[in-house]
């Protein structure tokens, strides 16, 4: 059976080139960078090097990267960074289509005492920027984090995250205006954007951006977080000087060499609109297909603009978990925001957040392409997909 991977939110194939330089990494350049002597300083060199290819990929400037196991330990690391230190006393303005790697570590900070705000959303998905106006504007004293995704890893709507720059940096100037010493600062956690769209954390304003390699072709266990100039960071690992005392432990000189080369072939498809393109038609031409046969489909954040590599499709009267077996029984790999909790499948939190119709979002499921996918594999999905749902509504009929 042909295997049609269409689950690349989750993660993406790590690229040949990739696993070929995580290979020579493990096999000839295993000293400690840390280490004085020279074969540890030929390793210090190869991290740097994948830093400053990372770093070039974001816009941002080497020293600014901080390398971690992933995108949720730079997430944890720019929220507890950040309002830890403030015993309490900080804020927190997030929104509710936040990955766990976000949302989970929001709720333990609120526990402790830091002012958790969710933004409201429009239907399609995307924040307002008046509505982080008026946010910032009740804020009492101390710190305040403002963490918006760049781009939601379920439906794939993106967010205006250069327009909630200019408001956190509004609100900065109001505090400097006033004799106060800026407290405000804008992160993104930016895992499903970075390597599908051109990111430029300096141009886009935001002072904290997660990244993870998984996500753009290279190795698991190996993410960053860059760190503005201005941002105070307490760091959450600790136990060595790495990382400019900002994370301690040994690299993992693999990982981080793979996602140099990683980030230096997405800088590469960024820069290729006509191959940014030809991606995105693939995507287009699923949609239409499954359209033309299921007329009453659900786009969902279709009314928002979107990563080229995603659709959250809804059918109403179905459950996402049937049609996931009955996609994975034909060799397609998809997804689901749905969770089963006690026994009961829940719709995504994310769709719930949007307002779709709990009908529509108990149905939904996500496809999400690679630079990697063909058109045969997009034909291949549509057309499971399609036998699927018309074998399902006759049994499950609404």
């Amino acid at each position: 059976m042909q295997r049609v991977y269409l689950d690349n939110n989750a993660t993406t194939r790590p690229d040949d080139a990739v696993a070929a330089a995580v290979d020579t990494a493990m096999r000839d350049f295993w000293a400690n960078p840390s280490s004085v002597h020279r074969f540890g300083q030929e390793v210090r060199q190869r991290v740097e090097l994948a830093r400053r290819a990372v770093a070039d990929l974001v816009g941002a400037p080497a020293r600014g990267l901080v390398l971690t196991s992933g995108g949720t330990e730079a997430n944890t690391l720019a929220l507890r960074g950040v309002l830890e230190p403030a015993a309490g006393r900080g804020t927190l303005i997030t929104t509710a289509i936040e990955h766990a790697a976000v949302r989970e570590p929001a709720e333990a900070l609120a526990k402790a005492g830091v002012r958790l705000i969710d933004l409201p959303l429009s239907r399609g998905g995307a924040v307002d920027p008046a509505d982080l106006t008026a946010a910032l504007q009740g804020v009492e004293a101390g710190p305040v984090l403002v963490s918006v995704m760049w781009a939601n890893n379920e439906t794939g709507v993106i967010q205006p995250i250069a327009e909630l720059a200019a408001v956190v940096d509004a609100a900065r100037r109001a505090q400097a205006a006033a004799g106060q010493r800026p407290q405000i600062w804008l992160h993104t956690d930016a895992t499903q954007a970075v390597g599908k769209l051109p990111v430029d954390v300096k141009a886009a304003g935001a002072d904290l951006l997660t990244l993870a390699a998984h996500k753009l072709h290279g190795p698991k266990g190996v993410g960053g977080l860059v760190v503005g100039p201005g941002v105070r960071l307490s760091p959450v690992q600790r136990g060595g000087p790495q990382e400019r005392e900002r994370r301690g432990g040994t690299e993992n000189v693999p990982a981080v060499v793979g996602f140099g080369v990683a980030a230096q072939l997405a800088a590469e498809f960024v820069a290729d609109t006509d191959q940014v393109a030809r991606q995105q038609a693939l995507r287009d031409r699923l949609e239409a297909r499954v359209r033309a046969a299921v007329p009453a489909v659900v786009v969902n954040g279709a009314g928002a603009p979107r990563l080229w590599n995603t659709t959250n499709l809804g059918f109403r009267g179905l459950l996402a978990e049937a049609i996931l077996l009955g996609l994975s029984e034909r060799g397609v790999c998809a997804s689901a925001g749905a969770a089963c909790s006690s026994g009961s499948l829940e719709p995504s939190a994310v769709l719930r957040a949007m307002g779709i119709d709990e009908a529509v979002a108990h149905g939904s499921v996500r496809l999400s392409l690679s630079r990697q996918t063909t058109e045969p594999e997009v034909d291949a999905a549509a057309d499971a997909l399609i036998a699927v749902v018309e074998r399902l509504g006759r049994v499950m009929p609404v």
